[in-house]
């Protein structure tokens, strides 16, 4: 099947994009469907139709709304075709070829900024009309550099140039995206650059064809919408698996010793593998697990992970398995002692015969190519791996989240008694209806979670904002803390009121608590907030995905009765609330 890693072969994309399209829709796999309405303010079939294979390749099925050639603004402001298509997310393909006016040498500067106000109006006015109307995510391009510099160097700096208004525009988009949730920039300011300018913006393919790019460039650029896309219902990896030797330093630690090794500022491969260590880390306060597997002596791992020029130490790990077995073997048991399914990580490895045996044994492990140590940067940050479109408290202390883990399990092979065991941890939880504080949290949960999550719903900010405030539902958040420290906000419920009862939408928990009773705490409050509520009955539903099988009986444990069962395995559940309602939790103490 063809890579769509980065990077793939662009030609062939263009060349084969039926056969392509036909071979992804072959594979048969779970995906999401979505709608996607892509307003344009050039050309935009092509587009659509490279962007859907990445999509398909991220697990995503889209559905298209296309705007006719240049009316991006007016569809979004009056089309009622495209309030009744209802998208999940609107993307709005404008370039410096939809900047209507510019400003001229005679303009002084309060003309030009009047001009500039009147610019950002211009899309600010139909940005807003999405989030109103629509109430879905809006990604908007920001603007390419210009055609040309009048002014040459000078262009950029004086407040006539076209290069400087172009800078003015987008840091205004900036600033409407730092203060409006649910608005993302696809910065085609940096892939233009990236690409070259000149082809990127070659002329020729605007005046024959209206093309603001160039259809080469199409897949770079319908990639990078695609990542937000992903991102945005939760199709990130979480975890990076990383080689030592000749990967994170130059040389064999076991060979070498450690004062062979090639870091630091000494050596120009030195610093370059310095570099890629610090880039490591700080995806590491990103939220991205970092871990190690390398073919080593654990203690010739550790004493390389040490070396005093290294920008990483062993503490930076949740996991290291230095021995060796098959790294296959081990990036299995890896995913299985952090309750990660294997397509949540990323496989980093300077070996292709290493990288083609995971590649093998486990294909939804991704394994970008590593080339030299120069490009490993590049090789993993243009892959979208990454892609940030949320950002929570929780990112920053995720590793450590995930360390606290390992010790919880070294603390439960002690006991024979589970029960003593979950008495042990000290637990304490904080269960509330939603707070501003969390909703993007929330939100980037309900898009995380698979395993356990009941109905496998997905909800954007916008959704979970406009639920909060909706007197019609009742919500809950979960945060969970013991002895060995802060899990964060672990689970959600979303009900929606229908007279005296209560229809579950969502009822889903992050699978580092899964077997610590959380549920039973939920369960207690969410009665506790229904009979306040003067509901009777709370009905809940199980739909089985591709990943949440084993939350299939999951009602019956909290004492519901299952009323229906269709062919596809949908399942809905009955629970009367009753005076005589007992609480299930017993080892967690609620504050």
């Amino acid at each position: 099947m063809f890579d769509f890693t980065y990077p793939f072969d662009a030609a062939t994309i263009i060349k084969k994009k039926k056969s392509l399209k036909r071979k992804l829709l072959e594979r048969n796999e779970p995906r999401i469907k979505k709608k996607i309405a892509i307003l344009g303010g050039s050309t935009t079939s092509e587009i659509i139709n490279i962007l859907e294979l990445f999509l398909l390749d991220y697990g995503i099925d889209p559905v298209f709304y296309e705007s006719e050639f240049g009316r991006y603004w007016q569809d979004a402001m009056f089309s009622s075709e495209l309030r009744e298509f209802s998208p999940d997310i609107v993307f709005i393909h404008t370039t410096s070829r939809n900047i209507s006016s510019w400003p001229v040498l005679r303009d002084d500067y309060e003309k030009v900024n009047a001009l500039l106000e009147r610019q950002v109006s211009h899309f600010t006015s139909m940005w807003q009309k999405i989030l109103h109307d629509l109430k879905c995510p809006v990604i908007q391009n920001n603007f390419e550099r210009p055609q040309f510099r009048l002014l040459g160097n000078r262009d950029v700096s004086d407040y006539h140039g076209r290069t400087n208004y172009i800078s003015r525009l987008n840091q205004k988009f900036y600033e409407y995206s730092q203060t409006n949730e649910g608005f993302f920039i696809n910065d085609i300011d940096y892939l233009s650059a990236s690409y070259g300018l000149e082809k990127w913006a070659d002329p020729f393919y605007w005046y024959m064809y209206k093309y603001a790019l160039c259809p080469h460039a199409i897949p770079d650029f319908a990639f990078s919408v695609a990542n937000i896309v992903k991102s945005i219902y939760g199709k990130n990896k979480k975890a990076i698996a990383v080689d030592l030797d000749d990967t994170l330093w130059g040389g064999i630690v076991g060979d070498d010793g450690v004062e062979g090794l090639s870091i630091g500022q000494e050596t120009s491969i030195g610093q370059a593998y310095s570099a890629f260590q610090s880039y490591l880390k700080e995806l590491k306060r990103l939220g991205v697990i970092l871990n190690v597997i390398s073919k080593n002596e654990h203690e010739n791992a550790i004493a390389g992970l040490n070396h005093p020029d290294g920008t990483l130490r062993p503490d930076d790990f949740v996991l290291i398995k230095a021995n060796w077995n098959p790294k296959s073997h081990n990036l299995s048991e890896m995913a299985e002692e952090l309750s990660l399914l294997p397509e949540s990580f990323v496989f980093f490895d300077d070996n292709p015969a290493e990288r083609e045996i995971i590649r093998q044994s486990l294909p939804d492990v991704a394994i970008p190519e590593s080339g030299r140590v120069e490009h490993y940067i590049s090789a993993i940050d243009r892959s979208g791996f990454f892609e940030t479109t949320l950002l929570s408290a929780d990112d920053d202390r995720r590793a450590e989240m995930y360390r606290e883990n390992m010790e919880r399990a070294r603390a439960r092979a002690t006991f024979t008694d589970y029960h003593d065991y979950l008495l042990s941890l000290e637990m304490t939880a904080d269960i509330r209806s939603f707070e501003p504080l969390y909703l993007p949290r929330i939100a980037q949960l309900t898009n995380k979670s698979n395993q356990f999550n009941l109905t496998a719903r997905r909800y954007t900010e916008e959704e979970i904002r406009a639920t909060a405030s909706d007197g019609n539902y009742i919500t809950l958040y979960g945060k969970l803390m013991d002895r060995f420290g802060d899990n964060g906000l672990v689970s959600v419920i979303i009900g929606r009121i229908d007279g005296d009862t209560l229809h579950i939408e969502l009822w889903l928990m992050s699978c580092r608590v899964i077997k610590r009773d959380m549920e039973f705490a939920m369960m207690d409050e969410l009665v506790a907030q229904c009979r306040t509520a003067g509901i009777k009955t709370i009905m809940g539903y199980y739909y089985p995905a591709a990943k949440n099988g084993m939350v299939q009986n999951f009602y019956a444990t909290q004492g519901f009765y299952r009323e229906s069962e269709d062919k596809q395995g949908n399942t809905t559940w009955r629970f009367a609330i009753e005076k005589g309602y007992r609480l299930k939790n017993t080892v967690i103490g609620i504050i």
